[in-house]
């Protein structure tokens, strides 16, 4: 399973990597995997500033519907406008290309309280 050691993680399976004051966010490769084939990606909350651990979107897979959280407090700046033609690249290239949001950070701060990767793969890893 692909963890890479650059990111940040939350117990909810979402992977974000901190520029300055902006931090992109995606689906880790242990969701995608356990959600199967993504078939939509919905977020509605673009120019929105939304608090650490509130719904953001949603992901649909074949089977079921998952939330998606905020993972730090901040403004949803932009939108991966790519998913919603191609949301099977979140199954492809969930650390890259499968990107879902980019946040405004309103309290950096909160990076400290993420999970690094040694962390996260203890917390699927049970």
């Amino acid at each position: 399973m692909n963890i890479p050691q650059d990111l940040k993680y939350t117990k909810d399976h979402e992977w974000v990597k901190v520029e300055g004051d902006v931090a992109t966010v995606g689906i880790t490769d242990f969701a995608q995997g356990e959600l199967g084939d993504i078939v939509y990606v919905e977020v509605e909350t673009l120019d929105e500033t939304i608090d650490k651990d509130e719904v953001f979107g949603t992901v649909e897979a074949v089977k079921t519907v998952s939330d998606l959280f905020m993972p730090l407090s901040g403004e949803v700046i932009e939108f991966n406008e790519n998913l919603e033609d191609e949301p099977e690249v979140v199954n492809e290239d969930a650390y890259g290309n499968g990107w879902i949001i980019k946040i405004k950070l309103s309290n950096p701060d909160e990076v400290q309280e993420l999970l690094d990767s040694d962390a996260y793969k203890a917390h699927i890893d049970g």
